[in-house]
């Protein structure tokens, strides 16, 4: 009779055993792989074309208070897109969010004097309804993730 007792004690340990070790399975299987740090991913993202441009030098900067100098590429935040103020004849072309980084890398060297960093400004709408403020926010918000993601700085206007 011992041994009888012994097999029935056994069975249920050996069930509880392969249960815990089915879910500890199932638990490394469902778990996310470890996120690179933003070191890592900053180092992962692929080449845009800007990396020929160095780094900004604050010190070139016109003071904030006179932007009016302002040399490097210029974008105003608008409620249909973003303008591209082109500094050699003053005119604002308009861009989508999916130009910006095209017409960014197609400036040659020489429009960098500060290196990678742009003036961003936001117009004034016409019509300041609810809609037009939240059109200029979210112009805004995926011109300045777009910078980020071309690692871009930027200057805010006054």
């Amino acid at each position: 009779m011992d041994g009888e007792n012994a097999v029935r004690n056994i069975v249920p340990e050996l069930l509880k055993t392969t249960v815990t070790f089915i879910l500890v399975g199932a638990l490394v299987a469902c778990s996310k792989p470890p996120q690179p740090d933003a070191s890592t991913a900053s180092q992962m993202q692929s080449p845009t074309g800007l990396e020929r441009i160095p780094t900004p030098d604050p010190t070139k900067y016109p003071p904030v208070k006179n932007l009016s100098g302002w040399q490097n590429p210029y974008l105003i935040v608008r409620e249909d897109g973003v303008g591209f103020l082109d500094l050699s004849n003053r005119e604002i072309h308009l861009l989508t969010q999916e130009e910006v980084p095209a017409e960014l890398v197609a400036l040659p060297l020489n429009a960098w004097p500060y290196g990678r960093v742009v003036l961003v400004a936001q117009a004034i709408p016409k019509n300041p309804s609810a809609a037009t403020k939240a059109n200029l926010r979210k112009n805004r918000a995926l011109l300045l993730g777009t910078l980020k993601e071309l690692d871009v700085q930027f200057v805010e206007a006054p």
